[in-house]
């Protein structure tokens, strides 16, 4: 929905948010803490602008007098234009799928706005008809009943519910129809060991379950690690000793969980200032593997879009490295801010490699951002931000010991054969995953709706048929038949992010997807360049027209 408004009330520190560029067309200087506190600086002060303009927004917007919005995030250009991102709420309930984000020019004027939701929330009774203990047993009983069943062939089947949370009165709008809702956190655990955190949205008048979906989201000094090989770790020295904490990239640090699937961990130390031998046998190797992962992720987003951390506030993760026992997975999760690692099968295969760590902390990127629904197109759209993000971090990286590449998870041989979890220039050839659009993708698990968008990224980053790029050979079909010609990744990706960031919100699907790279190709290269003609391209190649 795009519509031109008054200007409102334009608040104060002007130079602090001219200096927010969170898209760059270079890469900046590395990182340094001064500049990593300037930029927590500046991102606060336009999430305090953006904060202080949400009554007059509203009004401006015309929702209705019970709507009011909640400032999520802000991103400000060069030029001082504005993308304001809100939640919504109605008669003090959060509002699911009532997010928006407002564009506004440097002068406050607002010239378009992109909406979860395009009407205005009319909900005639606040009053439920279930009270929230029923509906707190009934979404358990909705998880219990999945008990033993995997929802697709490469999801480890719900062994136990271990509790369930208060229900939380809530609107549900993502499907275009407002309506009364329960909002429901069910704990538990999967048969691979994977902690579950479902989140369920159920009817408050039937008791209906209208949403659910996993929240734990998972992929599948110096140091040598198993993956990486011998690299430069940045440490802490205390009381004699050196730790894997990082105080250049917020704190990140990596702790040994043991074996277990509980408790805080052990923060790695070293005597010599070294970590790890390179053998899996070395519990430190994997340790390295995480710590250089969790490192190549903030430089990446740092120094090629200004992003100061996961969710742009300065703060680094903990990584959790072997976790669980005999677990194949790998996970990250929101509510304690951390990425875990499995070992893998006889806790000898740890699934420590660097397109891992970047496609699950990329998880929160999105959360902290568009907070793409992780069901439906939306879902997919979610899963294949994190790979082209992760492939992305790997070619950031460079490793000689792990060559990048378009392929996800190809050395930690989770399928037991060999071969990669994803094919981005094919993505049909992992045997699940789509190729290109179709009325019925939506309806696919995540993992597999997420190839129309990988392919489109492959494909606007090095175009269709077969090459051999960085010693791997990749042939790359088009639905429609045709030729493209790449405009390559960095360009591909500075899209992608600014289209994540600025106008895809928690509902947008495929299409929306094609119009929001579209907004962000013409911001950055110019309506009808050579880059915005790739995007429209790229997509009918993946028959999103």
């Amino acid at each position: 929905m795009k519509r031109k408004l008054a200007a409102v009330a334009v608040l104060s520190a002007t130079a602090l948010l001219t200096g927010v560029v969170q898209v760059s067309t270079a890469a900046q200087a590395a990182p340094t803490p001064a500049l990593q506190a300037q930029a927590a600086e500046q991102h606060a002060a336009a999430l305090a602008v953006a904060g202080g303009q949400s009554g007059p927004l509203a009004k401006a917007l015309a929702l209705g007098d019970k709507e009011e919005l909640v400032v999520k995030d802000a991103v400000v250009d060069a030029d001082g234009t504005r993308h304001l991102r809100f939640e919504r709420t109605f008669a003090g309930l959060p509002v699911l799928g009532g997010d928006l984000v407002v564009h506004q020019s440097a002068g406050g004027a607002v010239e378009s706005v992109d909406k979860a939701l395009a009407a205005q929330i009319d909900v005639p009774s606040l009053t439920p008809k279930i009270p929230a203990d029923q509906a707190a047993a009934q979404a358990s009983g909705a998880v219990q009943s999945t008990v033993g069943i995997a929802a697709d062939k490469d999801e480890s089947p719900l062994t136990a519910v271990h509790g369930t949370g208060k229900a939380e009165l809530v609107v549900w709008a993502s499907d275009g129809s407002p309506r009364l809702a329960y909002r429901t956190t069910v704990e538990g655990v999967r048969a691979d060991g994977t902690p579950s955190s479902q989140l369920l949205v159920t009817d408050a008048a039937s008791g209906e379950v209208l949403s659910t979906h996993e929240q734990v989201q998972t992929a599948s000094g110096s140091g040598t690690g198993v993956f990486v090989g011998n690299v430069p770790l940045t440490t802490t020295q205390a009381s004699g000793t050196y730790q894997l904490k990082d105080g250049t990239r917020g704190g990140q640090s990596t702790v040994d969980y043991k074996h277990r699937t509980s408790g805080s961990g052990s923060l790695y130390t070293s005597t010599t200032d070294t970590f790890g031998n390179g053998s899996a046998s070395n519990g430190a190797s994997a340790a390295t593997d995480a710590q250089y992962g969790a490192a190549a992720t903030w430089d990446f987003y740092k120094n090629t879009f200004g992003r100061n951390g996961i969710k742009n506030n300065g703060v680094g993760a903990t990584s959790r490295v072997h976790y669980g026992n005999n677990y194949v997975n790998a996970f990250w999760s929101d509510s304690c801010f951390c990425m875990s690692y499995g070992d893998g099968a006889g806790n000898t295969h740890p699934l420590t490699e660097i397109d891992v760590a970047g496609h699950e902390m990329t998880h929160g990127v999105t959360s902290a951002t568009a907070g793409l629904n992780y069901s439906g197109e939306s879902g997919g759209l979610n899963e294949a931000t994190s790979d082209i993000f992760g492939t992305m971090v790997e070619f950031y990286a460079n490793l000689p010991s792990n060559p990048p590449n378009y392929w996800i998870g190809e050395l930690i041989n989770l399928n037991g054969n060999g071969t990669p979890l994803r094919y981005m220039d094919k993505p049909s050839k992992d045997g699940s995953s789509a190729d290109s659009w179709s009325p019925s993708v939506g309806n696919l698990d995540v993992h597999y709706s997420s190839g129309v968008a990988n392919h489109f990224f492959y494909l606007l980053s090095e175009g269709s048929g077969a090459k051999t790029i960085n010693g791997f050979s990749y042939n790359s079909p088009t639905a429609n038949g045709s030729t493209l010609t790449g405009i390559g990744r960095d360009k591909a990706a500075k899209i992608w992010y600014r289209a994540l960031t600025v106008y895809f919100t928690s509902t947008t699907n495929y299409a929306g997807a094609r119009t929001g790279t579209l907004k962000a190709a013409a911001d950055l290269y110019g309506s009808g360049s050579a880059e915005y003609n790739a995007v429209a391209a790229a997509w009918s190649g993946v028959n999103v027209n």
